[in-house]
């Protein structure tokens, strides 16, 4: 390597005043920032701290990233009642492309005629996982899902596993707040396309 493309990196940084060296105009900005705020609060009623956990804030229930959980999915059963099933097909994606390799998935043969695996352990270690979302988004079927849910503890390692029962009672906890979006996957039905190719039965397909 030439002497000319090494470049010193305390060159291009500017020289600092005394004030600077002693963080004087950090600790300025600061001060004011939070004297705005303060008068803000008293002047136009404008509170910017709440107070958890009387008080929660609002969250964009889209996009927020909380607790997992694994979704469900109606399905016409042998007898043409309608049924309801783990959405996932065990294909190992998420675990795939989980950075924190916090994901453990054990599949068997799927007792259903439409695929051809399904979990018989899921597993979520929620005190590893960095809750960015990616087993989300690389999940073919739109099985996992991130909810709302934030406010999470455990007296235990163990109790902050998630088996495959505490992800779907999360499920059912959290539907009602965040409904599953089930698009439309290529090599695989969704919901709707099934309820609409079953036979008929006395129940009626849920609203899609």
């Amino acid at each position: 390597m030439k002497d000319e493309d090494v470049l010193n990196v305390d060159d291009l940084q500017p020289p600092l005043n005394t004030a600077e060296r002693f963080y004087l105009p950090i600790l300025y900005e600061g001060m004011v920032t939070t004297v705005r705020h303060m008068f803000g609060m008293w002047g136009a009623g404008k509170r910017v701290t709440v107070q958890y956990p009387e008080q929660k804030r609002s969250l964009r229930v889209e996009n927020y990233r909380g607790v997992h959980r694994l979704n469900k999915e109606w399905y016409r059963g042998e007898d043409g009642t309608r049924q309801e099933r783990v959405a996932c097909v065990a294909c190992f994606m998420c675990a795939t492309a989980c950075p924190a390799h916090c994901i453990h998935i054990v599949a068997d043969e799927s007792p259903w005629d439409d695929r051809e695996k399904y979990p018989v352990r899921f597993d979520i270690d929620e005190l590893r996982c960095i809750y960015c979302g990616m087993c989300e988004e690389a999940c073919p079927v739109d099985a996992i899902e991130l909810t709302a849910e934030f406010d999470l503890v455990g007296l235990s390692r163990e109790e902050m596993i998630f088996d495959k029962e505490k992800l779907l009672e999360m499920y059912d906890r959290t539907k009602d707040i965040k409904p599953r979006k089930d698009p439309k996957i290529t090599g695989y039905p969704t919901t709707a396309d099934r309820l609409a190719t079953a036979p008929a039965a006395d129940a009626q397909a849920p609203e899609e």
